[in-house]
């Protein structure tokens, strides 16, 4: 039975992606072009920079631009933080009154990281990020950092993201993983187990209480 949960934080613990698809489209149409949110969704599922790379390519348009419209996001996050995903606070409570940990594999900055959960208030128990000098997603380093930190039994651990390197990377550790994926912008990955909602996620660690 699974108990441990590793969590991406952006698009999984954090609903992001509403404001990002929308300001990645915003510069788009600054300049005269157009294209639809649900269409940027489906880049920015693969990765933020291959979004960028594909949108500037398709329009015309430096990618600075791109960059500095998400990098402002960011910034105005820490006045105002996005949503936490349905459902994130219940459920990390969940794992944690069960006996689990909650923990945190992130490309954000650590600081960034901290506020963000503290602001939702969304409560781990630890967190890793490459502002701490790792290697980013798809290399399992940050996984096995914290498998090797807690002491864990892999076969007890689940990894929850919404981007495929986030699947590779847990796997490789010898994690299962979850992709929690929008209906409207599905991506190929290698996870074991796919779900729309952080709902899904509750019967893979309570199958007993989970509805017959």
């Amino acid at each position: 039975m699974y108990r441990h949960v590793f969590w991406d934080l952006g698009g999984t613990l954090v609903d992001t992606y509403p404001a990002l698809d929308a300001a990645l489209a915003g510069v788009v149409a600054a300049r005269g072009g157009h294209v639809g949110v649900a269409e940027v969704a489906r880049l920015t599922r693969r990765s933020t920079g291959e979004a960028i790379e594909a949108l500037a390519a398709r329009f015309g348009i430096d990618a600075a631009a791109f960059e500095r419209a998400n990098a402002e996001l960011k910034e105005s996050w820490e006045r105002t933080p996005p949503p936490a995903m349905a459902g994130a606070a219940d459920l990390l409570a969940e794992i944690r009154a069960a006996g689990g940990l909650n923990l945190v594999v992130t490309h954000r900055d650590r600081a960034s990281a901290t506020a963000l959960l503290k602001g939702l208030g969304l409560e781990v128990d630890d967190l890793v990020s490459t502002s701490d000098g790792h290697p980013r997603k798809p290399d399992p380093t940050m996984y096995r950092l914290l498998v090797e930190r807690h002491g864990l039994d892999t076969g007890e651990c689940l990894a929850v993201g919404d981007r495929p390197l986030d699947a590779t990377a847990a796997q490789a550790a010898g994690i299962d993983a979850v992709m929690l994926e929008s209906p409207e912008a599905p991506v190929d990955d290698d996870a074991r187990y796919s779900v729309t909602t952080l709902a899904g996620v509750r019967p893979l660690l309570f199958p007993a209480a989970s509805p017959a």
